[in-house]
């Protein structure tokens, strides 16, 4: 039986690393959002928020506290040069991973 969390777990990471690239610094929550809008609806903050802490742990994101005009103060996150060092071989092996999966799922074998 397929477990969509296990294979979901490898590239949640290099998802999160793009949509901070493509966004620039971004309040986690809509981090999650744009997930869920991009189809990932399993995805939870309890998932995500752990996550960050690694990320950071890890010199691939900064955050910074900011003040909002709707309430509480929030934490946004941004791509470090180690992060983007990340992402760039995270994409790197994705698309080598990816071709040859697709190639063995569409039988393409020698």
């Amino acid at each position: 039986m397929r477990k969509e969390s296990q294979l979901l777990k490898g590239c949640l990471e290099g998802c999160v690393l793009k949509i901070i690239d493509i966004k620039g610094e971004i309040y986690g929550y809509d981090i999650l959002k744009t997930l869920k809008e991009n189809g990932f609806n399993n995805i939870t903050e309890g998932t995500l928020y752990p996550l960050y802490t690694r990320l950071q742990k890890n010199g691939l994101l900064s955050a910074a506290i900011k003040q909002s005009n709707i309430g509480p103060a929030r934490k946004y996150y941004s791509l470090t040069q180690k992060g983007y060092d990340e992402l760039k071989q995270f994409n790197e092996d994705w698309l080598g991973l990816n071709k040859n999966v697709n190639s063995i799922m569409q039988g393409k074998i020698t």
